[in-house]
Formats: structure tokens, C-alpha cells, sequence
């Protein structure tokens, strides 16, 4: 049975987004294909609902303060590191990962796994730890790239030092898309040979879970839409890397021609005053409903009031929300800089800054009942090709690969 010490920084429920999903899947389909995985999270807290595999905390910290300043907000990221600092008392993402980091130098002073499998930047410490000190083959996984978070712009150097040590010294690279593994090849000059491409799937849990949409709840909505109104929707961080500022504007340039649109915006971040007074200028506060963060039912239920949902990332590597909205049928809108549009071809597209075309395809969808109905259930039968079991698969045989190739029995 190969052994895998897997390194990640959230886990549901205790996750902000798709990193902790797609972690959870993919661990669980391994488990189902008889790898036996540690999962190392940087925080205390239950998962009651996972069996499958064994989590380890590395540190006591509520799960709250694993940000430590802001894990997604990087530009926000401080270097120092408070040698002295009680592990009950880590005051910045930099103690969190020292912490992290020495938690898992002790774990591999007992226990010897056939793989370290570190997931983005936050763990690449840790992972290059384990392969310098125990030379433990290291799989890096880039579900983002700091030139991702940073809306493609130079973001933060310390972690773009990190990501370019941790890739460097990797025995192989997993990408989420294409696209990412195309940006690991240009912004850090890592052989193209060296990349695989995994995509994400949607879970199981997810599809076959027992959801029930009751349309009493959003009364006021479901009115609206009876009379002829048409729900867009968006789900994210709202930080530059998910292109919201277009996304509105275009909204505005949209309403101005169909004024019976209602753009529902889910999510926070540290873009929500500013987006909230866009709204407020433009004109269109009315037509527009900001959620705040909502996960569980509230986020599926906004999938089923959607008729209409778009991706409007500057760069998103892939984008597990836009296959959740196409589960609940939802047609979709992508921005050509999102991974997921390699897999979903009936999705209209358009460049993230290009505000006149997101405008017309949103219009256009929402007078042509035929082009919505089309576009759903050609999506429907796209999304279902990838499978976590697939994911699984690839990624044992990349492990079995590297474990062969680095000569370890």
C-alpha cells in the first residue's frame, strides 16, 4: 500500500474555497484506489465526516487565524517571523508556516511515506523540507500561482521566492489547466516536461447529496423572475484576481439594454466596499444583491435561482464553482483565462476585460429562451467527463513514476 503524506491548508468545513474541495475529493478517491494518506491541516478543529484518511494539526490554533493576515490576500503577507512565539499565540501567516513546518520534521523523524504531495504555496516549505532533510520524493500541486491571486500583476515577492524554490526542487508539478501549467513554464521557467495536467472534478458528495430548492424561501425573486427578470450570479473572493470590477461594469452596460437583470454577487473579500460603491455610481445598486460569504445550502440554493453564471477571473486557474453552477443548471459564462473552459466547450467566452461582449452574452441568453436551454444541456453532458476516479488514477501513477524514477523501494 503506497503511503502519502499529503500537505494542505484547509479542509471542509473549515475551508474559504475550492482549495479545501478539491483537496478533499482527490484524497478521498486515492483512498478508494488504497493509498493511505496523512493530510497535515495548520489548524485544531473536528472533521467528524472524514474517515478515510488521518488528519494530523500542526498546530492548536483555532481555524480562523490559519490566514494569519490573509493567505489569499498576499499582498498583505509579512516576512517576519516571531522567533520566540508561543504556538498558542502565532501572530502571522510566516509563524503559522514555521510552525507547520516543524510539525512535519517531527512527523517524518517516525514516519517514512512513499511521497510527500504538497498543495500550493502555503506547504511547499514544508515539502522541500522533506526531501532536502529525508530525501522523500515531492509532488508540487498549483491549484494558483501568486501571478494568479495578483490579477496577473507581480503580487507578493516573498511567496513568488517560495513558489519558485518549492517548483525548482519538486520531482514532478501538478496543474489544475493548462493554463497554469502554461504560467509555471513562462513566469518561472520550469520545464515544460516537468508539468502534468490534472484536472478538478466535481464530487460525488456534491452530486448525490439529498438537495431540495425551495423557491418560498426567495419569494421576492421567484416573483421577479415569473414577471420576465433574469438571475445572474457570481461566486468567489472578491479580490483583483476574480476580475469584479469588470464584471459590474458590464453589468451596468447590460441593465442599460435590459433593465430586468438581477446580479447576484456571493462571496466577500477586500473588495466588497469598493464593488458595493460601483454598484452605488453606476446607478444599478437595485439590480444588484451582495450575499456575503454563504456556503452549504444558501450557495446551492443561489445556483438554482441562476439563470445565468459567469466567471469573470483575470486568471483562475480552474474554477470548481462554474461546475457546481452547471450541475444546477446554470448557464455559463467564461472568461478565456479560466482553466475550466479547456473542459466546458458550450460556455460563451470572452476576455476578462472585454466588458461590451460580457454584456451582449448575458443579454442574449436572457431574451433567447432556445440559446439558454441549448447551452445547458450541451454543459450538462461536458462537465461529467472528468471524474475524481480519473483524478485519483493520474495521480498514483505520477507518484508510482516518481518513487520508480528516484530508484526508493
Amino acid at each position: 500500500m503506497m503511503k502519502i503524506l499529503m500537505l494542505g491548508w484547509e479542509l471542509p468545513p473549515h475551508n474559504s474555497g475550492g482549495l479545501g474541495v478539491a483537496c478533499l475529493n482527490m484524497a478521498k478517491a486515492l483512498s478508494h484506489e488504497g493509498v493511505k494518506i496523512d493530510f497535515v491541516v495548520p489548524y485544531e478543529a473536528e472533521h467528524e465526516k472524514i474517515k478515510f484518511m488521518k488528519i494530523l494539526h500542526a498546530t492548536h490554533l483555532d481555524p480562523i487565524y490559519r490566514y494569519g493576515g490573509g493567505s489569499y490576500e498576499s499582498l498583505h503577507l509579512e516576512e517576519k517571523i516571531i522567533p520566540t512565539a508561543n504556538k498558542s499565540e502565532l501572530i502571522s501567516i510566516r509563524d503559522v508556516q514555521k510552525s507547520y513546518c516543524d510539525f512535519v520534521n517531527e512527523y517524518l523523524m517516525k514516519y517514512k511515506p512513499d511521497v510527500v504531495h504538497a498543495h500550493d504555496w502555503l506547504t511547499y516549505e514544508a515539502g522541500m523540507l522533506a526531501k532536502e532533510k529525508y530525501n522523500i520524493p515531492l509532488i508540487a500541486h498549483v491549484h494558483a500561482t501568486e501571478c494568479d491571486r495578483a490579477g496577473m500583476k507581480n503580487g507578493n515577492p516573498l511567496i513568488h521566492e517560495i513558489e519558485y524554490e518549492g517548483l525548482m526542487m519538486a520531482d514532478r508539478i501538478i496543474a489544475v489547466s493548462e493554463t497554469t501549467k502554461r504560467i509555471i513554464h513562462e513566469k518561472y521557467h520550469i520545464p515544460l516536461s516537468k508539468i502534468e495536467v490534472v484536472y478538478n472534478s466535481l464530487g460525488e458528495d456534491y452530486e448525490n447529496n439529498q438537495y431540495e430548492f425551495n423557491d418560498s424561501t426567495y419569494r421576492y425573486i421567484m416573483n421577479l423572475k415569473e414577471s420576465g427578470w433574469a438571475v445572474v450570479s457570481t461566486v468567489g473572493r472578491f479580490t483583483i484576481q476574480k476580475g469584479l470590477w469588470h464584471l459590474m461594469q458590464a453589468a451596468a452596460l447590460a441593465i442599460s439594454k435590459q433593465p430586468k437583470l438581477l446580479f447576484v454577487f456571493a462571496g466577500d473579500g477586500e473588495e466588497r466596499n469598493e464593488l458595493i460603491e460601483q454598484a452605488a455610481d453606476l446607478g444599478i445598486s437595485k439590480n444588484v444583491i451582495f450575499t456575503g460569504f454563504i456556503r452549504g445550502k444558501r450557495l446551492r440554493d443561489i445556483y438554482s435561482l441562476s439563470d445565468i453564471f459567469v466567471m469573470s477571473s483575470v486568471s483562475e486557474p480552474f474554477g470548481l464553482t462554474a461546475l457546481e453552477a452547471a450541475h444546477h443548471g446554470d448557464a455559463l459564462i467564461l472568461t478565456n483565462q479560466s482553466g475550466v473552459s479547456e473542459i466546458i466547450w458550450s460556455a460563451l467566452k470572452y476576455d476578462f476585460w472585454d466588458e461590451q461582449k460580457l454584456a451582449d452574452e448575458i443579454i442574449a441568453i436572457a431574451k433567447e429562451p432556445a440559446l439558454k436551454e441549448s447551452l445547458q444541456n450541451n454543459i450538462a453532458n461536458e462537465y461529467h467527463r472528468i471524474s475524481w476516479e480519473k483524478v485519483a488514477k493520474k495521480c498514483l501513477r505520477i507518484y508510482n513514476n516518481t518513487v520508480k524514477h528516484k530508484g526508493i523501494h
